[in-house]
């Protein structure tokens, strides 16, 4: 048996640093102490006296098992207080959970005197340590309306920090008689806005704020409290649930603005989008001086706007070189059951600590409704007890605070911040209210929660119950309170702006500000010079080679790729792939535009072809080449992401809406895994410019082509994207040849025009012996939307073709080698580099060398139900020649077939067929 004479008094911060250890992991303490734990959690607690060997003294003994159990008793509260917190409005209906670890019975108290003095360890009470006075504090602290869940965190540094912020809790932030008023009147906007818009526009959808109104008062703190702190721009994400209130309230947007939205008063320039998905930007007043403000545009999914803006938040990061996020906070706001339903929530998590996407600490705020849509939230939505819980997979801590009580948001998010500021982490409040009005305004709740809506119609407002609360206290008389009202309904009313705090000045500082203006209302088929003289290609490659520090161990196969690259840059072999891509980052990188390229494996390459991350082979060292291309150069970043695609594109997609001299890349693994980002891409990527008139330049390399490896490694979809282009919302690219590839991304930057682009990379031309290009098409030419054939160039030969086949990507080097296996001189073979827009004009004048053309095919290796075909079909019809024909794979469910001996033959017919060899 352990000499338990060693707990006393004095030991008590040790006892209790351990209880956390072996709660925590029972293993990993020593095994006398988890004995000895074990046997107090699951024994009855006895106050009579044990004589052992080493002190006969029963009471000194009983003292000190008494001291060990008040030890125990604070760690319930800090660990268990949330639980039986006054957290939720509802009440009596709300689920509550009994804790009995949090009664002094469970730790055998229950007959100590209340007087006696005890040691609190680390628990921060100002008052003199006696039981009464300890229990009174942590009941005080972990009780109240706020419920404190912190203790899941792995440092204790944090844990400590926290509990000398918040303990003891007497009273929250004892705010002053002004800022309670400030208070009354944040909530008396929220509550009049919703108010207002009920009876002038009845009936109509808005996803008001109606029983969450301290969602206002709470953004207010963090844009005042923040701005005192030294921050300078807040990015918000929110859905739609109190977005026009926050719009109105927070971001100062004129009401004005907002009515002629309800009365379908837009710019027809654009398709648009409804009211409650549109963003705004806008500058506040603070004592730390001027805030920028932006609401990032979301669509209905909800959650995926997360990422979006912690990309956006990065890019602010980035060009203000705020490497501790003191200047740029993100604020992500949340709905209780998308927030544990939706997995983007717990992939933007794994994003938050890690080096490509980290943004210093976003603050989460959920809004639980305690209800999704119609689903009850505990019983159906979500298998943890709390919609929160998935934040504890980064140890966030978690405030869950009662949204009646708008003195206790204002702290908690206080608390937050400070946080936040200090260890540059998430953190999350969790704002516990309800919807009054249901999921909308259209909405009849009754039907599907009855209980919980007699419940909720019962209650008085949130601005009502506060108002009150100050009356009693003097604060405010109940004219005054009223008189509130009046005044925020005639401002309203005005259709001005109805936020005090708003400043005239537009904008950020220049050189802070992102110059879009200059890239709407520019053609794309405008001219821009992309090429490089043949001394500075031979420069820059031998650079990447002299450059490595003389101790660098480089693998030796890599070695070899880099000394190819240097002979490529002298003209000696043809470039590759690998070559023609990296020079195009190198000659932009001395340009002065910065490149971020981000995806699974895109250091090295999926399939090994890039190589701009070596690693020492002796040490955990890595050297970027084009870091150091030139003594002043942009920023090259390279990163290899989590494993995610939706999260991370969605990430990129917010980075190069923010950034648009930033050539802005991810790379899917295998082009087929972007249909886990399918949502990015159709809400945001095809249609942000429509809907939101956001212009975005990013970037998609989705390696593509069928080689025999099966339904889920051939092809990256490309029949969705041509289905979903339209209105010049992006461009689609297949570039054949690394000269291509360079001249495309240099055009991408160099041209004031900023559209997605959506390449479709090779895998095995990435090696092919044919898809190489010689130095001189670097220096010279451009990208070319349509490759006129390679092999037919005189005017004579061109004559003699009758048969003309239209191809983009890796089947143009399957037909070109067949073509030239059976020497045939009456077929050309033309590629479409880009597919979107569509380069008619430049299709006709390549198809009028060809005079005597009987037949034009257009052969995709894709099944015919997929690949380019079904979308492209059309644009032919506009063009006066022959009709064309589609010869591809017949219809499929899946991309390609499993065995690699039946895709060979289907390739084989294929070619075939196209080039016209049936017969043979």
């Amino acid at each position: 048996m352990m000499d338990e004479s060693f707990l006393d008094g004095e030991h008590a911060l040790f006892l209790e640093q351990l209880y956390e250890r072996y709660q925590q992991d029972p293993h990993s303490i020593d095994p006398q102490w988890q004995a000895y734990f074990k046997r107090l959690d699951t024994e009855p607690v006895t106050r009579s006296p044990v004589p052992n060997a080493h002190n006969g003294n029963g009471k000194v003994l009983e003292q000190r098992s008494e001291q060990l159990h008040v030890s125990r008793l604070i760690n319930a509260y800090r660990y268990l207080g949330h639980l039986e917190a006054n957290t939720n409005p509802l009440g009596d209906y709300a689920y509550k959970v009994g804790v009995p670890q949090l009664m002094l019975e469970h730790h055998g108290l229950e007959n100590v005197d209340l007087d006696t003095v005890f040691d609190p360890g680390s628990f921060n009470i100002t008052a003199k340590p006696t039981l009464g006075n300890i229990v009174n504090a942590l009941r005080e602290t972990y009780l109240r309306t706020i419920g404190f869940e912190y203790m899941h965190i792995l440092d204790v540094q944090e844990k400590r920090w926290l509990q000398k912020r918040i303990e003891p809790n007497m009273g929250h932030g004892k705010l002053t008689h002004p800022e309670r008023r400030k208070i009354l009147e944040q909530l008396t906007a929220a509550e009049g806005f919703e108010q207002y818009l009920h009876r002038r526009y009845v009936g109509q959808k808005r996803f008001g704020l109606e029983g969450g109104e301290s969602l206002i008062p709470l953004l207010q703190t963090l844009i005042h409290e923040g701005g005192k702190q030294g921050l300078q721009e807040m990015v918000i994400g929110m859905a739609h649930r109190g977005r026009l209130n926050v719009l109105t309230n927070v971001l100062c947007k004129p009401a004005g603005e907002l009515f002629s939205e309800f009365e379908g008063k837009i710019d027809e320039t654009y398709t648009g989008d409804v009211k409650y998905h549109k963003g705004f930007s806008c500058d506040v007043s603070t004592e730390g001086g001027p805030m920028h403000l932006v609401l990032a545009f979301n669509p209905s999914h909800l959650e995926i706007v997360s990422p979006v803006m912690e990309g956006s938040v990065r890019a602010r990061q980035d060009r203000r070189e705020d490497k501790d996020g003191d200047q740029v906070l993100g604020i992500s706001i949340h709905g209780d059951a998308a927030f544990a339903g939706q997995g983007v929530v717990m992939e933007t998590f794994n994003m938050a600590q890690t080096r490509g996407y980290r943004t210093r600490g976003t603050i989460h705020v959920v809004i639980n409704n305690q209800i999704g849509f119609t689903t009850s939230t505990v019983s159906d939505s979500r298998s943890t007890y709390y919609p929160t819980d998935v934040a504890k997979m980064i140890n966030a801590p978690i405030f869950h605070v009662n949204g009646d009580d708008p003195e206790a948001v204002v702290y908690a998010t206080q608390v937050a911040l400070e946080y936040r500021q200090l260890f540059q982490k998430d953190v999350v409040i969790d704002l516990v209210c309800y919807r009054r009005l249901g999921h909308n305004e259209a909405d009849e709740p009754n039907m599907t929660q009855p209980v919980m809506y007699s419940t909720i119609r019962s209650l008085p407002t949130t601005r009502a119950k506060y108002a009150q609360r100050l009356a009693e206290a003097g604060v405010v008389s109940e004219g005054g309170a009223k008189g509130l009202i009046d005044a925020y309904r005639t401002k309203l009313s005005n259709g001005g702006v109805t936020c005090c705090n708003s400043q005239t000045r537009s904008g950020l500082p220049a050189e802070l500000q992102t110059h879009w203006k200059a890239y709407l209302g520019q053609p794309w088929r405008q001219h821009i010079d992309t090429t490089c003289s043949a001394e500075h290609i031979q420069s820059i490659s031998a650079r990447w080679i002299s450059n490595i520090p003389a101790d660098f161990v480089v693998h030796p196969r890599v070695f070899k790729v880099l000394e190819a690259r240097a002979a490529m840059g002298r003209g000696e072999i043809a470039a590759d792939w690998g070559f023609g891509e990296n020079l195009a980052y190198a000659t932009l990188v001395e340009e002065g535009f910065d490149v971020r390229l981000s995806g699974q494996d895109c250091g090295r390459g999926t399939f090994s072809h890039r190589h701009s991350v070596l690693h020492h082979q002796q040490r955990r060292e890595q050297w970027i080449p084009l870091q150091h291309t030139a003594d002043f150069q942009a920023r090259f970043t390279v990163i290899d992401s989590v494993l995610s695609e939706e999260a991370v594109l969605a990430f990129e997609y917010g980075y190069a809406t923010a950034e648009p001299d930033t050539l802005v890349i991810w790379e899917a693994q295998f082009g087929d895994f972007v249909n886990g980002a399918q949502v990015v891409i159709d809400q945001f990527i095809s249609s942000g410019e429509q809907k939101w008139q956001r212009l975005c330049g990013l970037v998609m390399f989705l390696p593509h082509g069928l080689e025999g490896q099966g339904p889920e490694h051939s092809s990256a979809r490309l029949e969705r994207f041509v289905q979903m282009a339209a209105q010049e919302n992006m461009h689609i690219c297949i570039p054949s040849n690394p000269a291509q590839v360079f001249h495309m991304l240099r055009r991408q930057m160099l041209r004031k025009y900023r559209k997605p682009l959506i390449v479709f990379t090779p895998k095995s031309l990435l090696r092919h012996p044919l898809a190489v290009s010689p130095l001189e098409d670097f220096t010279l030419g451009q990208f070319e939307v349509v490759l006129d054939d390679v092999d037919i160039t005189d005017v004579d030969a061109k004559e003699q073709v009758t048969r003309v086949i239209l191809c983009s990507g890796k089947v143009f080097y399957d037909l070109l080698e067949e073509r030239r296996k059976h020497t045939l001189t009456n077929t050309a073979i033309i590629r479409l580099e880009q597919l979107y827009p569509f380069p008619g004009q430049e299709l006709v004048d390549v198809m009028e060398y060809y005079p005597n053309v009987k037949t034009v095919i257009w052969c995709q290796e894709e099944p015919v139900n997929q690949g380019a075909w079904n979308g492209i079909k059309h644009r032919f019809d506009a063009y006066d020649y022959t009709e064309v024909v589609c010869v591809s794979r017949p219809a499929m469910a899946a991309p390609a077939v499993g065995s690699l001996y039946m895709h060979q033959r289907q390739q084989q017919a294929l070619v075939r067929e196209a080039l016209g060899l049936d017969g043979d």
